[in-house]
């Protein structure tokens, strides 16, 4: 098992850190790779294990040193990443690693590793949708609520580039089908 990835993409709000919380509560051998990020910690989130919060500086510091797997600038300095050490770590754990990444980043990921990495896409049952749940988080203002559904309308039209995709219309459904499809990739003899 050790040496794969399981990336989990998505819009914002379509239900992602939802189905690995699940994945990671049900699935031995599965460990969460702790992405870095640019932007603000929230109130809510923990440094080192929801996110490492580098900020603007720190984070164009380690783009510098060459750190990450993949990043992207997903808003004006607001930047994500896959630190290579946090990958490494959990592998040396003889572990799988498994990413909440957003659509861009998971694309990345899977150009990189191949047959090593299942990417899976989770659709939203549509916009509408979308767009009420994220309202219902209440973390953002109106403005970052339109960025990111016009972000959701480009990353829906990339879902074909995934290995697999599930429509989250109904959370325990789409979190069986995709325990289902990551315990079929890990139990996969190594390619």
């Amino acid at each position: 098992m050790s040496n794969k990835l399981v990336i989990i993409s998505a819009p914002s709000g379509a239900g992602k850190t939802t189905i690995v919380h699940e994945l990671l509560e049900d699935t031995p051998g599965l460990e969460f790779s702790i992405s870095a990020t640019s932007r603000e910690q929230r109130t809510t989130e923990i440094h080192g294990e929801d996110y490492y919060f580098l900020g603007v500086n720190g984070f164009k510091n380690a783009i510098e040193k060459q750190e990450f797997l993949e990043w992207e600038e997903v808003y004006p300095d607001q930047f994500y990443g896959t630190l290579k050490k946090e990958v490494n770590r959990i592998w040396e754990k003889g572990n799988a690693v498994i990413f909440d990444i957003d659509v861009e980043g998971g694309l990345n990921l899977k150009k990189q590793f191949g047959e090593k990495a299942l990417a899976i896409f989770i659709e939203p049952p549509s916009e509408s949708a979308l767009e009420e749940r994220l309202r219902k988080r209440k973390t953002e203002s109106e403005e970052k609520i339109k960025m990111r559904i016009s972000k959701a309308r480009n990353e829906l039209s990339k879902a074909k580039q995934f290995d697999q995709v599930v429509v989250n219309d109904d959370l325990d459904i789409a979190v069986d089908k995709v325990k289902e499809l990551v315990q079929a990739f890990l139990n996969a003899e190594n390619n």
